[in-house]
């Protein structure tokens, strides 16, 4: 073999390991693009699944604090609504005794 026959059989087996190479870092990076991409996923749904917990939370809080809110009014309306039959039956009986 003569010496120039040797040095493209080097520069083929160069090119050929230089490409296998090649081939390997791509796919090294792109097993490592999926895994970024997995994680990214994963934290973004997280995210959201807290959001939706949080948003499920405030709008039951919401709803007790209405709930709470009608209840002491209507506890209110009745304690005011007592107050002015005790006064009309206070004044109808006074009405009665005296003499007029």
């Amino acid at each position: 073999m003569g010496n120039q026959e040797e040095q493209s059989l080097k520069e083929a087996k160069r090119a050929e390991k230089c490409a296998a190479e090649e081939a390997e870092r791509l796919a090294k990076e792109q097993m490592r693009k999926k895994a970024y991409l997995a994680r990214e996923q994963a934290i973004e749904e997280a995210q959201k699944e807290r959001e939706t917990k949080r948003s499920e939370k405030r709008a039951k809080e919401e709803i007790d604090q209405l709930a709470r809110e009608q209840a002491r009014r209507e506890a209110y309306l009745a304690g005011e609504k007592a107050i002015a039959e005790a006064q009309e039956a206070r004044k109808r009986k006074a009405e009665k005794l005296s003499p007029g």
